[in-house]
This record gives C-alpha cells, structure tokens and sequence, in this order.
C-alpha cells in the first residue's frame, strides 16, 4: 500500500522544494530592509527545501503517472503540508505567539480565505506581509490549476462538466497539467503586474500595491493595513479592487482563449453572464438595505455596496466598512450571499455559481414532468446535454456541504462561542471567505480572540471548503484505503 502512494511523495516534495525557495524572496526584502526577520524566513525556507526534497529523492525512480486514488491523497496532502511549512515563518519570527495561530494564518492564506489572526498589520515587518500576500497568490493559483487538471477528473461535485479531452485519461493528466499550468500562471501573472500598476497609479506605495495585487487576483482578501482596504479612503483603489476581484472570479481558461483570439467565449459561458447578473441584483439588494439603515449616504453608498457585495460573494473578503452595522436584514443577507462564490475555473470560493444552475435546471425538468409526464425535456448547460451523474454530483455536494456547514457550526458553538459567532465562522470558513459576522470575528474584527479548538475547527474547515468537500471527505472512509 505504501509503495502505491509513492508518487504522491515525488509530487509532495517538488512542490515544498519550490515553496522552501519562495521564501528567500520576503527573506532578502528583510535583509535590504534591515530587519532581522530574514534569518527565520531563511531557515524557514532551508528546512523546507530540504524537506521537499528529501520526499522527492525518495519516490524519483518510480514513473510520473497518477493514478485517481492518489490524486486524491495528493491533493489533500500538499494543501496540509504546503500550510504546515508556511507557518513556520509566521512561528519562527514570533508573529505569531502560538503555532495554532500560525498554521490558522497559513491555511487562511493558502486557501485564500483571507480571515486573519494579526493585529497591528501597519507597523509590521516588510517580509511578513508581502510572505501573508504570496501565501494567497501561490494558493490562488494552485486553485486555478486544480479546478481545471485534477477535480474534472475525479468528478467532484460535478465539476466533470468541465473536464477537458487532454484528461481521458488518468495517466494524461500530469504531463498536460504542466502544460496548462503554464499558460496559467503566465495569465495569473499578467493580471497580477497590471493590478499592480493600476493600484500604485491609484496612490498605494510600492509594497502596498504588490500585496493587495496578489491578494484581489487570488480573491485571498489579506491586507497590509488592519482596517483592509477601507485604509484607503480614495474611490480609484476601490473600483481597481472590485474589477479585479470579478475578473478573478471568472473561469481563468476563458482569458487563455481570449489570448487566442476567441473573445466570444467570455459572453457564450452561461456561467460568467449568471454570475454577473447575480452579482448585479446583489449589489441594489446591499444599497437598498444601506440606504435603509443611513438615509444621508447615497452615491458613496453605492460605492460602498458595491465593493463589499464583490468582495464577499468573490470570496475575496476586504472590507472598507462595517455592514454588519447596517441592520439586522443586512447581517442575513451577506450571511447568505457568502455562499455563492464565483465560476468554476476560477481563484473564487463557495458553492459555485454553476452548481446553482445545475440545481434549477433539475427543477425545472422535474417541474415540466409534472406538468407534462409525456414530455421530453433534455437539461443542457452551455448548450451541451447535462447528464444525470453530473446533477447526481452537484445534489450530493449541496447535501453534503449543508452538513459540513451544520456539523462545524455545532462544533463552534460547543467552544463556548455566541450562535451569530458560530453560524459565520463556520460558513466562512467552509466558503472561504474570510470575515464573519459580529463584534469578534466581523469586518471589523479579527480571530484572534477564539479559543485554540475553535481555530483547529476552523482551519479544518477551510480545507474542506477550498478542496470541494469530496476530495478530504471521501479519505475518511475505510473503503478508500482497501487495496
């Protein structure tokens, strides 16, 4: 059994020798800055270079093929590892005061769920915060490449939709996914200099405009200033956040057919006009309910419902004020709205925007049965017949990640925590948005205060969130492990 999965320790390790090097990068900005931290980051990243290629060195003779069920112990075990090892700075450097903050920090970061455990963000050293800003952007786009080479062919929660005809086969999917990851990150890449640019034009420094580049276009949602974006009174920085966070939310493969002179595609995909139609009536809902709750603040109202509807439907989870405050409808509605997410394909979390169409076009087929039993009624998404496995796949994923949901929630509230705590902890976590709902751990608050188990909770639960469920989940059965 163990030989079996020895392919997974070659992929594991190459990808923690990678990530060891990364952190040489915020290592030398602090030893050109000044600041002592260098020499942690630099251990850091030698112990996990050396880690990752230990693993590697072990499993290099075997051939480079990856069969479904190490797929799935693959994945798990390079989001667990990648978060254990990116702690280590947070740890090491003491910015943390406990590695249970540490590895709540990391996970947060590699998931791009953007909920934080730091305070004082404004007099921190260099290294760490542009360390929090590549934790997001390394994740964010592992997530593309994920959601595009590896859960279309394990057909997790329907995302077979989307399985390209390079992944037949199991044994394809290794050398295409180096292929795709390419064009990827060069696209990931692009988008990230020109957030860049447009932020500094926009008046944020240097380090400021790198971080919050790297953090929209992974929808990640970290910041280097405690009140997030809202640091920046200005609208340009705002409305650069908000483009960028829908165009983060959209499926990434459209952009490598758009450099290919395929610019149709964006407006053909039923999936990106849902989602920008959702996101529109989403946006009036927020500035309705606002202007309810102040009546004096119209224009800038909307400016304000517009940035943080994107930002937590994305998933992305910055904040410029607390619409926590805007009343009891408005705590309801962005409780609900967090769950939706963005395209599939894309850095954005939640349920997915396709899984909901999917689900009414189920309804609605079983609608016109009883109205017309005799009827022929063929579902099709994207103008392409729907087959039943893949709405079996999406209405066992909807089954389960209400249970997920309950199952945390109870689990939070069982640390001794108020009910609104519980709820919107354990929906932003499982949705991988970042801020909850509340005095503690709302817009205007961090998680700092919650209890070590309530962090552990969590931090599971963003993992679950991130890897669609199935793929953590279906470890847990004896089945799996029987040769």
């Amino acid at each position: 059994m163990t030989s079996n999965f020895r392919p997974t320790l070659l992929i594991v390790g190459l990808l923690l020798a990678t990530f060891g090097n990364t952190m040489m990068i915020p290592a030398l900005v602090d030893l050109l800055s000044g600041h002592s931290d260098w020499r942690m980051f630099a251990v850091s990243g030698l112990v996990t270079t050396l880690t990752g290629t230990a693993l590697y060195l072990s499993a290099r003779e075997l051939p480079l093929q990856l069969t479904g069920r190490q797929a799935f112990v693959m994945t798990v075990c390079a989001w667990v590892a990648l978060s254990f090892f990116g702690a280590l700075p947070f740890y090491w450097t003491e910015t943390t005061p406990t590695f249970t903050d540490a590895f709540f920090e990391s996970i947060s970061g590699i998931t791009t769920t953007g909920s934080t455990v730091l305070t004082g963000l404004d007099s921190m050293p260099t290294g760490i915060l542009l360390w929090r800003g590549m934790l997001q952007w390394m994740g964010g786009l592992g997530i593309v490449v994920m959601a595009v080479a590896v859960l279309p062919m394990l057909q997790i929660g329907g995302m077979q939709l989307f399985k390209a005809e390079a992944f037949d086969t199991a044994d394809k999917i290794l050398p295409r996914a180096t292929q795709i990851s390419g064009s990827l990150t060069a696209v990931f890449a692009i988008g990230t200099l020109i957030c860049a640019l447009l932020y500094l034009s926009a008046g944020m420094d240097l380090l400021d405009a790198v971080v919050h580049a790297m953090t929209t276009v992974a929808t990640g949602g970290f910041s280097t200033h405690d009140a997030s974006i809202g640091h920046y009174d200005g609208l340009p920085v705002q409305l650069i956040s908000t483009l960028f966070m829908i165009l983060g939310s959209i499926p990434f493969i459209l952009y490598i057919q758009l450099l290919r002179g395929r610019p149709l595609d964006f407006w053909n995909d039923s999936q990106v006009r849902t989602f920008l139609v959702l996101l529109a009536c989403f946006i009036l809902i927020a500035w309705m309910l606002e202007l309810r709750a102040s009546p004096e603040i119209s224009g800038t109202g909307f400016v304000q419902a517009l940035f943080n509807v994107t930002s937590i439907m994305t998933g992305t989870g910055y904040a410029t004020d607390a619409y926590d405050r805007w009343g009891s409808a408005a705590i309801a509605f962005f409780f609900f709205i967090m769950f939706f997410g963005g395209c599939a394909g894309s850095t954005s979390c939640g349920i997915k925007i396709f899984r909901f169409q999917v689900m009414f076009l189920d309804i609605a087929q079983h609608l016109n049965r009883i109205i017309s039993p005799n009827a022929v009624v063929i579902k099709r998404f994207n103008g392409k017949p729907l087959s039943n496995d893949v709405s079996t796949s999406v209405m066992s994923f909807f089954f389960l990640y209400l249970l997920t949901f309950a199952v945390s929630s109870i689990a939070m509230s069982l640390t001794g925590l108020d009910t609104l705590t519980a709820l919107s902890g354990a929906g932003s976590a499982l949705a991988n948005v970042g801020p909850g709902l509340g005095e503690l751990i709302g817009p205007a608050g961090t998680y700092q205060s919650l209890p070590d188990t309530a962090k552990w909770i969590l931090s599971v639960t963003m993992l679950i969130g991130r890897l669609e469920l199935f793929t953590v989940l279906i470890l847990l059965l004896p089945g799996f492990w029987r040769s």
